[in-house]
């Protein structure tokens, strides 16, 4: 139950250079989304989702990473990959259904920031000023962005004619809004009033743009064309720039922009850093995930023969625009690692189901 608290699930710290689990329950167990790091801004909790009550809830480790593991929401499920710390990490912000909440990290206090009925809403993303939030949103037969303020003012839709995910406010303008549309063309931006939306890079079903974030703050965009190529985007030129010829799959800049965080699938090599000067890339580690997902053995997206497909062999009537447990096209999500840095950069984390169950893994990364 919300509030509860149960010993640490910590493996004993292992070997240099490999991966510590950090949990341990037969359940699916997974960190938050790789746009998001789970770690506190003072390192001392860290987030991760988990369904060992019977549906998606929050919980944390307190006192990474050897300390207990305190529950934070009860009821209904969250959004299993909405979760985001605000820049204090005194509040998390998160989605249940198609409401947008915040939680208090000491208390465990609720409070509802926004409510569309009826809709479904993505992971949330907050912007540089720390004042607004935003997240993809779907309504019927209406697709788009919803965003307002933290204190409830000012919510509105900006709506798009196809399937809106990942927004995510540009890092040093709280004015702009990047997003992804799918299938292609992928890259769009728009102010945060709904002014000026426009496509960045007009591109065919066939040209596998995926994952595309910020390239820290640089302000840059960076963004992988599956399976052959890790490429960046000029924010004010669009001019594009090949960083490597590799098979960098969900990818996370660091803060300074040097470096680009990276998992791998088909072939999966394991975990690696690129750097972006040289387009080098430097080994990790391995996650021995299953990387679910028939999308992800070819290289383009998905259309709607390949949804109905899915839903056929899973016997499903519908499956969710958001990416979820059930989605055999681009998932199980939890079935990827999704890394990510901790705020100091010395740490990875990531989720690996190489145990059975997904489970969350925190990597150490070496000096140099």
């Amino acid at each position: 139950m919300k509030g509860d608290v149960t010993p640490s699930e910590a493996a004993p710290p292992p070997a240099s250079g490999q991966p510590r689990p950090l949990t341990a329950a037969p359940a699916v167990n997974h960190s938050t989304y790789f746009l998001q790091s789970p770690l506190s801004p003072d390192e001392h909790t860290l987030l991760f989702i988990s369904n060992r009550s019977g549906a998606a809830q929050l919980y944390s480790i307190d006192g990474f990473p050897d300390g207990p593991i305190r529950q934070w929401t009860g009821g209904p499920p969250i959004h299993p990959f909405s979760p985001a710390f605000d820049p204090g990490g005194d509040v998390v912000y998160f989605v249940r259904g198609g409401e947008v909440w915040a939680i208090d990290r000491d208390t465990l206090a609720e409070r509802r920031i926004a409510a569309f009925p009826g809709a479904q809403l993505g992971e949330v993303s907050l912007s540089a000023d720390a004042r607004f939030l935003t997240a993809a949103i779907k309504s019927g037969g209406t697709s788009g962005i919803a965003v307002g303020g933290v204190d409830g003012a000012g919510w509105h839709v900006i709506e798009f004619p196809r399937t809106v995910i990942h927004p995510q406010f540009h890092p040093l303008d709280p004015e702009w809004i990047e997003f992804s549309g799918d299938p292609a063309p992928r890259m769009h931006r728009v102010r945060r009033d709904g002014r000026d939306l426009e496509c960045l890079y007009h591109h065919g079903n066939d040209e596998f743009v995926v994952h595309e974030t910020f390239l820290g703050q640089t302000g840059d965009l960076v963004y992988t064309v599956w399976p052959h190529s890790l490429w960046r985007m000029d924010w004010r030129t669009r001019e594009r720039t090949r960083i490597c010829e590799f098979n960098a799959w969900h990818i996370t800049p660091n803060r300074a922009g040097t470096q680009v965080l990276c998992d791998t699938n088909h072939p999966d090599r394991g975990l690696h850093l690129i750097d972006v000067a040289s387009g080098t890339p430097r080994f990790l580690c391995h996650s021995h995930a299953s990387s679910g997902g028939s999308q992800w053995r070819t290289s383009r997206y998905a259309l709607a023969e390949d949804f109905a497909r899915a839903r056929s062999e899973a016997g499903q009537t519908a499956l969710s625009w958001m990416e979820t447990a059930t989605d055999t096209v681009y998932g199980p999500q939890s079935s990827h690692p999704h890394p990510a840095f901790s705020p100091s950069e010395r740490w990875v984390f990531f989720t690996s189901d190489c145990s059975g169950h997904p489970q969350v893994y925190a990597f150490s990364l070496p000096h140099g």
